[in-house]
């Protein structure tokens, strides 16, 4: 029998992925987590987690969305709320409405939807690695 102290250590970094959804896989229903998950195969229902979610350019989600941070390459319909950032990679397109205090955007995104920023203090919005600065409407 392993005692605590013969557990192997673990890392501790937010970044390590937990978990990966390959290309070609389909998953349907809740996805709930801690850490970091990446995905590059279909989901479809619902996502929740304080964690991060990377979206890969073959990802297609159809999904309600609830993340600390989301980080998207891919193709991903329904609404999303991340509760530090969200960052828009080309060729990512989305569908549907994002909320969040923090928003970049690359060249070559296709947004279709609604954006709510509200947050405290200062809200970054970053479209095509340019920073703009925006005061939070609470």
């Amino acid at each position: 029998m392993l005692n605590r102290k013969d557990e192997p250590k673990r890392n501790g970094n937010p970044d390590e992925i937990i978990a990966f959804l390959g290309k070609g896989t389909r998953f349907k229903g809740v996805v709930t987590y801690e850490g970091t998950v990446r995905v590059d195969g279909h989901i479809e229902g619902e996502i929740v987690s304080s964690g991060t979610l990377v979206v890969g350019e073959t990802a297609v989600i159809d999904a309600e969305v609830s993340v600390g941070t989301l980080v998207c390459g891919g193709k991903m319909t329904g609404n999303v709320t991340a509760t530090d950032k969200v960052q828009l990679l080309n060729p990512a397109v989305v569908t549907g409405s994002i909320k969040t205090p923090a928003l970049m955007i690359e060249a070559g995104v296709r947004f279709n939807g609604q954006c709510e920023m509200k947050g405290e203090g200062r809200t970054e919005l970053m479209l095509d690695r340019e920073p703009l600065a925006i005061a939070a409407n609470d």
